[in-house]
């Protein structure tokens, strides 16, 4: 009986694993999205790729925290540079709507800031950090290209640099400048 209890247990085990979606890597579909910018605004990625845009999204874990208020004053620094790209650019995080508002409007942010408060869209982007108090994303940024397939994943973010760092990859990666 114990055998048998263990060979179903470790079947289903094993078919849990099978079905839960693979990690993304560059070259993949990336999964489409909808959020609420802190702009009130509602975004789409199948929108912003038919429009013939790249989409940058930065995950960050929680909005008024130290390493978050560092990278998105980054991305407000240096969106410039970024602009000069055909792309359409966000930073992203599981706090509500409102917070993420409040946060923006307390940095300044020229750019929406999207929020995932129900976390299903972190999770299909594999960016979902489960053992995090209160589920927060990881500090991970997908670039994606306008045909929407992901042309790379950083997953090393420096929170100091990171407007800057993303406007080099634009660059590296061959995304359209602006005419």
């Amino acid at each position: 009986m114990k055998l048998a209890t263990a060979l179903v247990f470790g079947s289903l085990f094993m078919l849990s694993a099978s079905l839960s979606a693979e990690e993304l890597k560059v070259g993949d579909q990336a999964p489409d999205f909808t959020m609420v910018g802190s702009d009130g605004k509602t975004y789409k990625l199948s929108e912003l790729n038919k429009q013939g845009k790249a989409v940058v999204v930065a995950w960050f874990p929680r909005a008024f925290t130290g390493g978050c208020t560092k990278e998105c004053t980054s991305f407000k620094n240096e969106g410039e540079k970024m602009r000069n790209y055909n792309v359409a650019y966000f930073t992203a995080s599981n706090d509500p709507v409102e917070q993420n508002k409040k946060f923006a409007e307390s940095l300044g942010a020229d750019y929406p800031i999207l929020s995932d408060p129900d976390s299903s869209v972190a999770a299909k982007y594999g960016v979902l950090n489960e053992s995090a108090k209160g589920k927060a994303a990881k500090r991970w940024t997908f670039y994606i290209g306008p045909d929407g397939k992901i042309l790379a994943i950083d997953k090393e973010v420096k929170t100091d640099t990171h407007g800057a760092d993303v406007a080099s990859k634009l660059g590296q990666l061959g995304v359209a400048k602006k005419n």
